[in-house]
């Protein structure tokens, strides 16, 4: 009996020990492996400039894409291309498939306005969470808001809460003081907006962003 049980309890042992050899051997792989990407990232950002390394992180926090479409439907709603890349960015960073509570798309349309829009535009077999058709439809909106604005600030507010609520805000004194432009704006979500989207358009704008050229009659 105790021959077996010595037995039992040196197989447990030696059981034990190749586990933890095991263990030893795993973790020094992924050590091994860790050291390998890091050496390989430090070689790779040596041989970075410092504006280069710049140029990459701002690639990653402020994405570009689309571009074609943007300055193609930019051009033929005589909007600056930079304004539509900038609510692009606030809308939805540049993900086509992204989708909100009620709108979805580069430029976060609602199905109620895509339909509405693209019956103006004469489109009638579409999808509007495609990415062309969405900035197609969503620059023919901005465009819209800003002829009967006259103002861009004015048409991102109506293009975030809605023309209703700005038309409204429009009638108070307290909001404008010509019924034309907006001087505050009272919903918070809409004044950052309208904000963020400016500050998008001057850093992309300085960075200098190329666009490819469009004519309309390619």
């Amino acid at each position: 009996m105790l021959k077996t049980y010595t037995t039992k309890s040196r197989i447990f042992r030696e059981n034990h020990q190749r586990r933890q050899q095991q263990r030893r051997r795993r973790k020094k792989t992924r050590l091994y492996l860790f050291l390998i990407i890091l050496v390989v990232a430090i070689v790779y950002i040596g041989n970075l400039s410092g504006q280069k390394i710049g140029e990459k992180i701002n690639e990653i926090k402020y994405p570009v894409k689309y571009s074609t479409y943007i300055t193609k439907y930019a051009k033929e709603n005589d909007l600056d291309p930079y304004l539509v890349i900038a609510l692009i960015k606030q809308e939805s960073n540049f993900i086509a498939d992204a989708r909100s509570e009620y709108a979805g798309g580069l430029m976060q349309l609602t199905e109620v306005t895509a339909s509405e829009y693209a019956k103006k535009l004469d489109i009638t077999d579409y999808n509007y969470m495609d990415p062309e058709t969405n900035i197609r439809i969503g620059c023919f909106v901005l465009a819209s808001l800003i002829d009967k604005y006259n103002d861009v600030d004015t048409a991102l507010a109506a293009y975030n809460a809605g023309a209703g609520n700005v038309d409204s805000w429009l009638k108070n004194p307290d909001y404008s003081s010509d019924g034309k432009t907006l001087y505050y704006i009272p919903f918070s979500e809409t004044r950052h907006y309208v904000k963020k989207v400016n500050q998008y358009i001057d850093i992309y704008k300085n960075q200098a962003v190329i666009l490819p050229e469009y004519r309309k009659d390619e």
